[in-house]
């Protein structure tokens, strides 16, 4: 059995436990709602304490692959009832579509996401913005990992387009069926650290797991042929330890990606558009029909792209709606303030036309 050491057990950590006479423990696995976890003695299912479930806010406040948890052991060890979920360092979240606003823990106390995408109908700049956004705001270092480079006539262009398009956000290019490049990712794959994989179906996270961890770990679905992209395999959300001693954890293809709470995100991933809203002439400046905005000067001038731009109001009106869901009392104060912004447009189109005064 590795130490916990191995598993990034730290004093971040420990000091939270201080003299308890819990155990430590971090999710290693979860599917269905139950949880397997790694401690000293070896791995063992652990269960929620009746008073962590009743008080839990949310699902965001449950356990969750990557989690360090303060344990009761059973009296035989086989099992660990979970008394507390030790404060993450980061979190990877994404909203939950619902009529209630809350958000589903993909990975906890991780160090880098690799966000895989591949060269074919899969990328998409507006959807890794959207991943940005979201690894970004929880904590951690994105990475973002093109799939399949060997399909690309011109890799060095595509690589050097896509860094361009995403300051400060390392480019990898790979193939994951070959092994091409997949030595690149040694650099952030070291003991004692954690990544997560994130991507859609097929875009080869579990070929590329099973590259790093040398043996099939992950069944891999066949290819369409309409398509050549692999039909969805994981099904479960599961750690594993690399045979350098860092840890990855594997996801299931995401289809959807919404965006739990991730403003200080947006602007890490629209580092442009925060950039130039600091030359804006009104400090409130939201943007969008403003005298002396810098922002829309710039997409004036073809300095800013639409679809970026477009994608970036986009998830600053999802963020806006998700407070407002949030909290009924600034719902209710919205829905008032148009009310009233609706009853007085006809007498404010009146006036700009010159009818009246």
């Amino acid at each position: 059995m590795e130490s916990l050491a191995a598993y990034g057990w730290n004093s971040y950590f420990a000091n939270q436990l201080g003299a308890s006479e819990e155990v430590p423990a971090r999710v290693v696995s979860q599917q269905r709602g139950r949880c397997l976890a790694v401690t000293e003695a070896g791995e063992l299912p652990v269960e929620l304490s009746g008073k962590l479930r009743f008080s839990a806010l949310g699902p965001g406040e449950l356990p969750a692959v990557g989690d360090w948890l303060a344990v009761r052991l059973s009296p035989d060890g086989g099992l660990g009832i979970v008394v507390a979920v030790l404060e993450r360092k980061s979190v990877i979240a994404r909203g939950r579509a619902g009529k209630t606003s809350s958000e589903q823990v993909l990975a906890a106390n991780v160090d880098t996401a690799f966000v895989v995408t591949t060269v074919d109908r899969d990328f998409n700049p507006r959807r890794l913005e959207r991943y940005l956004a979201m690894i970004w705001a929880g904590g951690a270092r994105p990475v973002i990992l093109i799939n399949k480079i060997e399909l690309c006539p011109d890799r060095v262009g595509l690589l050097a387009s896509v860094e361009s398009a995403f300051p400060g956000v390392e480019v990898l290019g790979l193939s994951a069926l070959s092994g091409q490049g997949v030595d690149s990712l040694g650099g952030f794959l070291v003991p004692g650290q954690t990544a997560v994989m994130l991507g859609s179906s097929g875009v080869g996270k579990s070929t590329l797991l099973n590259r790093l961890m040398g043996n099939g770990v992950q069944k891999l679905g066949a290819v369409r042929e309409s398509d050549k992209r692999g039909r969805h395999t994981t099904t479960s959300r599961q750690m594993f330890m690399l045979p350098g001693g860092g840890l990855l954890i594997d996801t299931p293809g995401l289809r959807e990606l919404k965006l739990s709470d991730a403003g200080s995100g947006i602007e890490r991933a629209f580092v442009d558009i925060s950039t130039l809203a600091g030359e804006c002439r009104f400090r409130d400046c939201r943007h969008l029909d403003e005298l002396g905005c810098a922002v829309l000067a710039a997409l004036t001038d073809g300095r800013l792209s639409q679809p970026h731009y477009d994608n970036y109001v986009k998830l600053l009106k999802e963020q806006e709606y998700q407070r407002r869901r949030e909290d009924p009392v600034e719902d209710a104060k919205n829905k008032r303030r148009w009310k009233s912004i609706m009853k007085d447009l006809p007498l404010i189109q009146r006036l700009k036309r010159g009818e009246e005064g």
